[in-house]
């Protein structure tokens, strides 16, 4: 380890040596507002630009506080706004040249984690973008996502657009296919969330069929607790089938 002479100068530099953290405490940092973060997903942010950390002279990342506010100012517009990379790296770049910039947008903002609101009625609405927004918002192009369509991935709504979780799926297939997995080896995935959502349903459908508007919007919010849960232990089982224990 190199030792810094005595006084201010080294000082400073130590004490922001200790300022800076590994990928590992970033994930850490950042995993309580946004759970599904990984590290691939924060090296993938990085080599697209958003993120610049520092290097140490054996290659390893490491990051300022500056880096992992910047980090979740990006995961949020993501998840808030349905976003694609370019325009929140445009946006940010505006706001680093000290101009006022507005919060661009796509679709309907949302709640974390939440992909329906409830009419003045009381009746649960999905939040929903249109065909463009999606193609935006996943940076894909429409020959891809009629793949997709084709393979039952992503479902267009009958007026055309899709819901908020269409976003959702379409950045995991983009990953997905960093890593050479196609569409049509998404099939299996497909098919198992059918199963699993068709269990779902037999628990909420007498709340779905009731007559209380209230009751109804209640079922919307046991379908999310439920899906979320077995989502979560579907993680959890593809996990023990590999053997591997995710960060």
């Amino acid at each position: 380890m190199l030792q810094t002479p005595s006084g201010g100068a080294g000082n400073g530099t130590a004490a922001e040596d200790r300022r800076l953290m590994s990928i590992g405490a970033v994930l850490n940092a950042l995993r309580d507002e946004f759970p599904e973060v990984t590290i691939s997903k924060i090296r993938f942010l990085e080599s697209e630009g958003l993120i610049e950390p520092e290097r140490t002279p054996s290659g390893y990342r490491k990051f300022t506080p500056e880096d992992v506010e910047r980090l979740g100012h990006v995961l949020r517009m993501q998840r808030d706004h349905y976003l694609p990379l370019k325009v929140i790296r445009e946006h940010l770049d505006a706001m680093e040249r000290g101009e006022r910039v507005s919060m661009p947008s796509l679709g309907q903002p949302r709640e974390p984690g939440d992909a329906w609101g409830v009419s003045d009625a009381g009746e649960p609405t999905a939040a929903r973008v249109g065909r463009a927004e999606l193609l935006a918002a996943a940076e894909i192009d429409a020959e891809q996502l009629a793949d997709w369509e084709a393979y039952g991935l992503i479902v267009p709504l009958p007026d055309g657009g899709y819901d908020a979780e269409a976003v959702t799926v379409a950045a995991l297939v983009v990953e997905l296919g960093r890593f050479g997995i196609e569409p049509r080896h998404l099939r299996t995935l497909k098919s198992a969330a059918e199963r699993e959502a068709g269990l779902v349903d037999q628990v909420v459908a007498p709340l779905r069929r009731h007559r209380n508007p209230q009751t109804r919007a209640h079922a919307e919010a046991r379908t999310k607790e439920l899906a979320g849960l077995t989502g979560k232990l579907h993680s959890a089982l593809v996990q023990t089938a590999l053997g591997v224990r995710l960060p």
